[in-house]
């Protein structure tokens, strides 16, 4: 019934997703087919969300994502809206059965950044579960598409994975969170003179989710594992390059991973994955 606008809909989240995040983008079209869309449209409404708290100065930004958020909840229970990105989501949490707590506990960290800049233990734990974890469940929940068994299984490797790569974002954009948004998220760090140790720690941090998260992604189904193992290996490519600089670099420089490392990180991950199907896959009988 909906056909001309559904694809409407749906083609304004993934071209959202590719004109904000090149590397999630990649990782998409390597998924199959039938994850493909539904994961455009979460990163899309989240995407948007996040835009509202960190861009959207000159206007009422609380005001905006409630709006947004109240939208959101609407448009799950009746299954229609006007807002391209906000109707596939919805189209995406109905069809695959996400539950709401996941999507309210995004929204209470997007409302976090309307009010809390520096963050306690708890705080940050909270945070870092409401606006990276829980999307990591998102997508895990069209990864496992139905299978309950899977998505439990996979449920601490999932949210291991959607952490490690917010920490990384934010030990890339510390200069922006600190200098133009005033924002300190990991807890008792004195990001104006970060210290070597400090920097150091975090860094074990986030090696830990990375070792948790790896042993979910190799029990992925086919169709998800090489698109979720091309977004892992481009962040440890990220995270190798902060490790690598002294704090004060990257306190006044965004790393990046240069475009051609990112091709190489595509082309490498796609024929690993080739060499894994052939050496699992059944030997041919001969006749």
């Amino acid at each position: 019934m909906f056909t001309l606008y559904e694809k409407t809909a749906a083609d304004c989240s993934r071209m959202i997703t590719e004109n904000y995040s090149t590397s999630f983008s990649l990782g998409i079209r390597m998924l199959h087919k039938n994850f493909r869309e539904p994961v455009y449209n979460i990163y899309a409404l989240v995407r948007y969300a996040d835009e509202i708290v960190d861009s959207f100065h000159a206007y009422d930004k609380r005001n905006l994502l409630s709006k947004f958020k109240q939208e959101t909840f609407e448009a799950i229970e009746s299954g229609i809206s006007m807002n391209p990105v906000i109707y596939s989501f919805q189209k995406t949490v109905n069809k695959y059965q996400i539950p709401l707590d996941l999507i309210q506990a995004f929204f209470k960290s997007m409302e976090t950044d309307l009010s809390q800049n520096i963050h306690e233990k708890e705080s940050y734990e909270a945070y870092i579960y409401g606006s990276a974890e829980v999307v990591g469940l998102m997508c895990l929940r069209v990864f496992a598409d139905g299978d309950e068994v899977l998505f439990n299984q996979l449920k601490t490797p999932a949210r291991a994975l959607g952490a490690a790569f917010q920490k990384v974002n934010f030990l890339r954009d510390i200069k922006n969170d600190h200098d133009e948004l005033g924002r300190i998220y990991f807890p008792g760090v004195d990001f104006k003179d970060l210290q070597k140790e400090a920097k150091h720690k975090i860094e074990e941090e986030i090696l830990q989710d990375f070792n948790r998260a790896l042993t979910g992604i190799l029990l992925l189904p086919i169709g998800s594992r090489v698109g979720v193992k091309l977004a892992y290996n481009y962040y440890i490519k990220l995270f190798e390059r902060i490790r690598k600089v002294p704090p004060a670099q990257i306190q006044n420089t965004r790393i990046r991973v240069p475009d051609i490392q990112k091709a190489l990180i595509f082309v490498s991950t796609f024929l690993q994955q080739k060499m894994d199907d052939f050496w699992l896959s059944p030997s041919p009988t001969l006749s």
